[in-house]
């Protein structure tokens, strides 16, 4: 089992900036590719960015290139996603999630996650 806990999300203006973390607890973290994802009111959840077990490749939703950024601290334990000028459109719970192995599968989708954490809400004002 791994356990994720995200933080970070809050109320920010367009064109802001929010850091989230997912701190992991359980099994090896460094073991596990690692995925953000989001969800909208009464939209379905959507990948965002995956990093592999070393964070040393990334990958992104085509449409958040440039503007979002994931990282990962295996010594911390913990998976970011630095996210700059935020725009209404990303108002949205955002999750972290685990993988089934070191690689991040693409497509990403929901199915590549083993574990979930319980959502950080964020919300862009215009």
């Amino acid at each position: 089992q791994v356990q994720l806990v995200e933080s970070g999300g809050g109320l920010v203006q367009v064109g802001g900036s929010l850091r989230l973390s997912c701190a992991a607890s359980g099994r090896t973290f460094s073991n596990y590719a690692m995925y953000w994802f989001r969800q909208a009111p009464g939209k379905e959840r959507e990948y965002v960015a995956a990093t592999n077990s070393f964070g040393s490749t990334k990958y992104y939703a085509d449409s958040l290139k440039g503007r979002f950024t994931v990282s990962r601290d295996n010594a911390k334990n913990t998976l970011y996603l630095q996210m700059d000028t935020l725009k209404p459109e990303d108002t949205a719970v955002y999750y972290c999630a685990a993988g089934r192995a070191h690689a991040a599968v693409l497509p990403a989708n929901v199915g590549r996650a083993a574990y979930w954490g319980q959502g950080t809400q964020v919300t862009v004002s215009s």
